[in-house]
């Protein structure tokens, strides 16, 4: 029984790279899941990923970088404004200026990086240094 996928797909993403695989498969696939590797593919931590049809729910193939030192989800999904990212970097990334913080806003799925730079706030969804 799968209670929570999106931390089900970064804990495999963490064990695969913690295991030295060159790709691993990230399933159920969903549209949350999907835009959470685009900002990690962006960012540099992941590269090509691709969404492989099942006949079930789908599962994304995720090529891996071996950059990922750590990754996980931030639960409960905390809601932030702009001002109070610093903050959260202190209590989940290790180092300023070291990891992302990823989280949703009204504009989507993005660092906490660009949200700073947009003005935005949004809920944190997870953490990858």
């Amino acid at each position: 029984m799968l209670l929570d996928p999106m931390a089900d797909a970064l804990s495999t993403i963490k064990n695969a790279e913690s295991t030295g695989k060159p790709e691993c498969i990230v399933k159920p696939a969903s549209k949350l899941i999907g835009n959470v590797l685009k900002v990690m593919q962006d960012a540099g931590y992941i590269g090509e990923f691709e969404l492989v049809d099942d006949g079930k729910a789908g599962v994304f193939t995720v090529e891996l970088k071996a950059c990922i030192n750590k990754c996980g989800v931030i639960k409960p999904r905390h809601y932030v404004k702009h001002t109070e990212f610093e903050k959260w970097e202190k209590r989940y990334l290790p180092a300023k200026k070291f990891g992302t913080l990823i989280l949703t806003t009204s504009k989507g799925v993005m660092t906490h990086h660009e949200a700073s730079e947009k003005g935005d706030g949004g809920q944190l969804l997870a953490y990858v240094y």
